[in-house]
């Protein structure tokens, strides 16, 4: 994914937050004095050069899949489970 497609699906899924009231504690690589180091850890992890966004609900692994798992009615479940939002 291109840098501009990074930076948009990063702001896609700020706004999704925002837009369900969930209050994500984010990590902005490249405002972090340890941005670099974390972004070489997850580039290993994932084996990918583009490692970001990454999110994690719960704890659990949900890549950049947050639109998908929005659009396929599996993201509402997921943040309910662990409290992060409340129907």
């Amino acid at each position: 994914m291109p840098l501009r497609g990074m930076v948009d699906m990063c702001h896609a899924i700020k706004r999704l937050s925002c837009g369900i009231r969930v209050n994500p504690t984010m990590y902005e690589l490249d405002e972090d004095p340890r941005g670099k180091d974390t972004d070489k850890a997850l580039m290993r992890l994932f084996g990918s050069s583009h490692a970001v966004p990454v999110v994690f609900i719960g704890g659990k692994l949900v890549g950049a899949r947050v639109m998908a798992s929005h659009i396929n009615d599996i993201l509402f479940p997921l943040l309910k489970e662990v409290e992060a939002i409340w129907l």
